[in-house]
């Protein structure tokens, strides 16, 4: 299985009254997320399954794929790590799943997918980590931030 954790890209600042949720891509963040969809999409299988937090930041950001997705609530603001990897699949899923999520649950997805302990590694905004479950091992295939591209 390939899991791969996107973080949304750059978002406006919370506004007082505003939901979290809400929160749009700055001009910014749609330039980091279409970079990031540009290396990616020709990576991905045909079969890819792109699971989205309900934000909207989280959407913009896999909107640049042009691929369908799926909302996940289970991957939104409040996740944790163990329900992340268990609405990817993780470990034992098939083909690829692409997770669009947010900080400090991508994180630690990534440390508990890796090391068995979900500690709080940062993952910045528009960023992946492409990882890779075989049998019993664990490969990281790839790290990448949008201003490597």
């Amino acid at each position: 299985m390939n899991l791969i954790l996107w973080r949304h890209a750059d978002a406006v600042d919370a506004a007082p009254g505003k939901p979290d949720a809400a929160r749009e891509l700055t001009r910014k963040g749609e330039k980091q997320a279409e970079s990031m969809a540009a290396w990616l999409g020709p990576r991905l299988d045909e079969h890819a399954t792109v699971i989205v937090s309900p934000a909207q930041r989280a959407q913009q950001t896999a909107r640049a794929l042009s691929r369908k997705v799926v909302t996940c609530p289970e991957i939104g603001t409040g996740a944790d790590a163990p329900s992340l990897l268990r609405a990817a699949g993780w470990p034992g899923g098939d083909g690829t799943v692409v997770v669009v999520g947010h900080q400090p649950t991508l994180g630690q997805a990534a440390a508990l997918a890796l090391t068995g302990r979900a500690v709080d590694w940062s993952i910045r905004k528009g960023a992946i980590w492409w990882l890779e479950s075989r049998d019993e091992e664990r490969i990281v295939r790839a790290v990448l931030t949008p201003d490597m591209l």
